[in-house]
């Protein structure tokens, strides 16, 4: 009906109607094309993985090109100081490009770096991260430490998270073709800004292949069996819904397999398959998901075979890693970054130390065998379960956890009763701390803090509401995620010598 109206409303010129009844500037955008800028020169890279040109002095932001590139940009969006666009061709190619390793490059959107060398990456990160401190925090830096790359570059991840799809994106290439695809079911990864749309994956390279051989598995069973449709994100119906792989340091290999409905005869048969294929699958689970949204986080999660829970290891000490828990995803980085966080406190063996957002207490735990006593606090109260799991199974007597909002719990009655810390580790999400905590931490006054953050630029913000009493000593890049624009920071920060004064 609305397109019918639509004919019979432009047949009588009358666009303006149009526009009004749909409510849409549809036809506008199409009367004024954005413009086209030919032979631009990328000169450099940005936030969120994109690079860099500057046309008539304004700033473009372009994505999968690398500085030195020179290409023709198609502008798909223009604003007062800025715009954004895609190359359509290249006239030169940098020579710092190298080539992705991985046939999806460009499309999935996942490592958006892979056309770099591994070193103009972690040049980029290194930079992002004293940018954003001194541009956003405008705190000095005593000692900036060389970002740590990861030794692995690709299957560095211990834990993927796949979607069905039954409508799969299709590329550029294939929708120019005008081929007719009968098959339109994807098992792979969304595509940014489609919720909709799932990529569906042949190979991806973050994780052990063994992730790549189970995925495929599963999903040659499904469309050769009946009974097996992958779901409908838009109508929600349909039979598959989602899979997650863990795999853990010491070899175990956790699969989970989450589906919209119960069906008793078609779930247990591809569990069943999927159990004799891999008899490398230490803990073999599903969940029975009949929400609209695909978080698992108050869903039950039923063993099929095998354990509940996969077990990590870092330096004899073993952490309990469950469907639910929370654990860095670069196993062999997240103990390069916790190393650095331990030197950073200076531990003696004396120190009461807060660990703030603990999350499942690795950290906490880490540390632990260093210090007099570590508290460890954290808003979600199954992480803090697993915390005190993973002391028990340590033998660990000196850690004391907490569940509840940060800045609820750290306050001075709290620090009053358990004791002002010799030092603070603080390892919040993106967002960064709520200026409560920070308050907070002043009020405890601790003699170091050590501040771990996902995100340089909230870390900037809080290193500079810390900045009138504590001085940022040591600051050490981490790359946790290569090919990717995300970096872990530490930084050191120490108290300000008093204010100089006198009699006068």
């Amino acid at each position: 009906m609305f397109y019918n109206m639509f004919v019979q409303l432009y047949e009588v010129n009358m666009y303006i109607c149009v526009a009004k009844f749909l409510n849409t500037n549809t036809l506008a955008r199409k009367k004024k094309q954005l413009p086209l800028l030919e032979k631009v020169v990328i000169t450099g890279v940005a936030a969120e993985g994109k690079a860099i040109a500057k046309v008539n002095d304004k700033v473009v932001f372009v994505p999968f090109v690398a500085p030195g590139d020179i290409v023709d940009i198609q502008l798909t969006r223009k604003k007062n100081s800025y715009a954004e666009g895609k190359a359509v061709y290249f006239h030169e190619y940098s020579a710092l490009r190298t080539v992705p390793v991985c046939e999806h490059f460009g499309v999935c959107g996942g490592c958006k770096w892979q056309h770099l060398p591994y070193e103009e990456q972690l040049k980029h990160k290194h930079t992002q991260v004293v940018d954003n401190l001194s541009r956003i925090g405008k705190v000095a830096m005593e000692e900036i430490r060389p970002i740590l790359g990861s030794e692995k570059t690709t299957f560095y991840r211990n834990k993927l998270e796949y979607t069905f799809s039954n409508k799969r994106w299709l590329t550029e290439e294939q929708v120019k073709s005008g081929e007719s695809f009968a098959d339109m079911n994807g098992l792979g990864f969304h595509i940014p800004g489609m919720f909709d749309k799932v990529l569906d994956i042949r190979k991806c390279w973050l994780q052990d292949d063994i992730s790549n051989r189970i995925r495929l598995a599963i999903r040659e069973y499904c469309m050769t069996h009946e009974g097996y449709p992958f779901f409908d994100l838009r109508n929600q119906d349909g039979f598959m819904r989602t899979l997650m792989i863990r795999t853990s340091s010491t070899g175990e290999l956790m699969v989970i397999i989450v589906f919209y409905k119960e069906d008793v005869e078609k779930r247990e048969a591809l569990l069943t398959y999927v159990a004799d294929s891999f008899p490398e699958i230490t803990s073999l689970l599903y969940v029975i998901n009949e929400k609209c949204n695909d978080t698992i986080t108050d869903q039950e999660v039923l063993v099929f075979k095998g354990k509940d829970h996969m077990i990590e290891e870092m330096e004899g000490l073993q952490f309990k890693v469950g469907p639910k828990s929370f654990y860095q995803t670069n196993s062999e980085q997240a103990y390069n970054l916790y190393k650095i966080t331990r030197e950073f406190a200076g531990l003696t063996g004396n120190e009461l130390v807060y660990d703030l957002y603990t999350g499942t207490g690795t950290i906490a735990n880490f540390v632990s065998r260093h210090a007099r006593q570590v508290v460890g606090i954290e808003y979600v109260p199954e992480a803090i379960e697993d915390a005190k799991v993973n002391s028990a199974i340590n033998h660990i007597e000196n850690t004391l956890f907490y569940a509840g909002d940060m800045k609820d719990i750290l306050n001075t009655s709290f620090i009053e009763e358990h004791g002002r810390p010799d030092v603070i580790i603080t390892d919040p999400p993106r967002a960064g701390m709520h200026d409560d905590v920070i308050k907070a931490i002043l009020f405890a006054a601790p003699q170091r803090i050590v501040y771990v953050s996902c995100n340089p630029a909230t870390q900037a913000r809080d290193l500079s509401l810390l900045d009138e009493y504590y001085q940022v000593k040591k600051v050490q890049p981490v790359d946790m995620f290569p090919h990717t624009h995300h970096v872990e920071n530490a930084v050191l920060l120490t108290p300000r010598p008093p204010r100089g004064g006198g009699d006068g």
